[in-house]
C-alpha cells in the first residue's frame, strides 16, 4: 500500500494504491427538528459505525485508527466526538481518534486521513465516517464570559450565523445566485433540476435501493465495557425512523411558486437548495493486505484524491478544479468515470458544475442529490462515497467520482474503482 502526494496550481491530491473499503452504512437522514431532534450527534455516528463494522465481517478490536468528522459542535461533548464514536462501537481503548472538520468536505477528509494512516503504515484497519445534528446547534452569546453591557444580552443562532462567510460578507446562499449569475443559470433550470432529484429520490426509495445502506434507527440504549450507557430517545410514538425524512413531492408548479430566497430576480428558493438535516454515514477501510490475510471481501479501492481552493464567492464551483486534479492523478478522462455524485448544495451550484466539467447528467447522481437526502455537514463527503460504491456494484460499473462544494471557497473529490 502507498500514498503519492501531488501539488497542483489549483490544490492538491493524492494518489492511493492498495486501500479498500470493506462496508458502508448511513442511518436515515431526519429533517431539521424531524425525528432525530433529540438524538446527539454522537450517538448517530456510533449507530452507522455499528452496523458498517458489522456489514464488514470484521472484529471492531482489530480497528487500530478512528477518523470521524463533526461540524457542528451540537452538544456538551462535541470535542469527543471521534473518541466517544470509536469506543462505543467496540474499537480498543489503545486505538486513537481524530476529528476533522473541512466543512462540507469533512467526510472526505476523514476517508481521505484514514487512508493516508494505511498507506503510511500507521494502522491497517480503520473507521472513518462523519455524524451531524445540525438541529441540536445552539443559540449562543459570545460576550457571557466577560458580563454584558447595560441593555440586553445578545444571543444568536449559531447554525444560522454559520451560513455567513464573513470574509466575504455573503451568505452561501449568495455565492450560488454569484455563481448562477456568472454561468447565465436560470430560476427555471434550477427548479428544473430540483425536480428531477427529488424524482430521482423517489424512484430510488421505492426500487428499494436505499435500503441497503440504511440502519434503522430505534430507542435503545448504546453500551461499552467500563463506559456510561448512552440512551438513543426517538420522539413519543415513534418507535423506529428507518426513512430519508427530508424529500418530498413536488411539482413545477409547486417549485414555481416559491419565492426567490435573496431578491426578486434571484435564481435560490428553499425548493431547488439541499435541506438541512441531521444524520451520520460511515466506512470501514482496510490496506489490501490485510483484507487478503483475514479473507475479507472489499466493495471498492480508493483511486486517488483533490483537493482545491477557489474564490470564496463562487464556492460552488470547486468540484470543478478538485475533480480535474483527481481524475488527472488518476489518469483518467471524464468520459472515462461511469458514475458522478456531486453534492447539490444548491442546483445553480450544480448546474455550473456539470457545464464545466462536461458532465452527462445520465450518469450524475442517478438516484437524486442533497437536495432530496440533504446535507449533514460532517456526513455528506461519506454518504456520497458509500451511495456511489453501492452504485457501481448495483450496475456492475468500473470507476466513480464523488466531490462536493465547500464553504469559504474549496472543493474535494475522490476518485473510486469498483472491485
Amino acid at each position: 500500500m502507498t500514498v503519492k502526494g501531488f501539488k497542483k496550481d489549483t490544490g492538491y491530491g493524492s494518489l492511493f494504491e492498495g486501500i479498500v473499503f470493506l462496508a458502508y452504512s448511513r442511518t436515515p437522514f431526519g429533517r431539521l427538528c424531524g425525528g432525530f431532534s433529540e438524538v446527539p450527534a454522537t450517538e448517530l455516528g456510533v449507530l452507522a459505525s455499528r452496523d458498517a463494522i458489522r456489514k464488514s465481517g470484521i472484529d471492531a478490536k482489530n480497528i487500530d485508527f478512528v477518523c470521524f468528522a463533526n461540524v457542528g459542535a451540537s452538544s456538551a461533548d462535541a470535542f469527543f466526538t471521534p473518541r466517544h464514536v470509536g469506543l462505543y462501537s467496540g474499537v480498543p481503548l489503545t486505538t486513537p481518534a481524530l476529528l476533522v472538520q473541512r466543512i462540507c468536505g469533512s467526510g472526505f477528509e476523514a476517508i481521505a486521513q484514514a487512508a493516508e494512516h494505511l498507506a503510511l503504515g500507521k494502522a491497517t484497519l480503520a473507521l472513518a465516517g462523519g455524524t451531524e445534528n445540525l438541529t441540536r446547534m445552539p443559540t449562543v452569546s459570545y460576550a457571557n464570559r466577560l458580563g454584558y453591557p447595560i441593555g440586553r444580552p445578545v444571543f444568536v443562532d449559531y447554525l444560522w450565523e454559520a451560513f455567513l462567510d464573513t470574509a466575504v460578507d455573503m451568505p452561501m446562499g449568495m455565492t450560488a445566485e454569484e455563481v448562477g449569475r456568472r454561468f447565465g443559470i436560470k430560476r427555471k433550470e434550477c427548479d428544473e433540476f430540483a425536480m428531477l432529484s427529488q424524482a430521482r429520490y423517489a424512484k430510488a426509495f421505492k426500487s428499494g435501493f436505499l435500503k441497503d445502506e440504511i440502519v434503522p434507527v430505534t430507542n435503545c440504549v448504546l453500551e461499552a465495557s467500563g463506559l456510561k450507557p448512552r440512551k438513543v430517545r426517538l420522539p413519543k410514538k415513534i418507535d423506529v425512523i428507518n426513512a430519508d425524512e427530508h424529500a418530498r413531492e413536488t411539482t413545477m408548479e409547486k417549485l414555481g411558486e416559491l419565492p426567490p430566497v435573496y431578491n426578486k430576480d434571484g435564481v435560490l428558493t428553499a425548493g431547488n437548495s439541499c435541506g438541512i438535516v441531521d444524520g451520520a454515514a460511515a466506512v470501514v477501510m482496510a490496506t489490501e493486505e490485510y483484507a487478503k490475510a483475514h479473507n475479507l471481501k472489499p466493495i471498492a479501492r480508493l483511486v486517488s484524491s483533490g483537493t482545491c481552493g477557489v474564490e470564496p464567492r463562487v464556492m460552488g464551483i470547486g468540484p470543478v478544479p478538485a475533480s480535474r486534479i483527481a481524475m488527472e492523478i488518476a489518469g483518467l478522462k471524464i468520459n472515462q468515470i461511469d458514475l458522478v455524485e456531486i453534492n447539490e448544495a444548491f442546483a445553480a451550484q450544480y448546474i455550473a458544475v456539470e457545464k464545466e466539467l462536461g458532465l452527462d447528467r445520465e450518469k450524475t447522481n442517478i438516484d437524486g442529490g442533497a437536495i432530496a437526502y440533504g446535507h449533514p455537514y460532517g456526513a455528506t463527503g461519506v454518504r456520497l462515497t458509500g451511495t456511489l460504491i453501492h452504485k457501481l456494484k448495483r450496475l456492475n460499473k468500473k470507476f466513480g467520482m464523488s466531490s462536493a462544494c465547500i464553504g469559504g471557497g474549496q472543493g474535494m473529490t475522490l476518485v473510486i474503482e469498483s472491485v
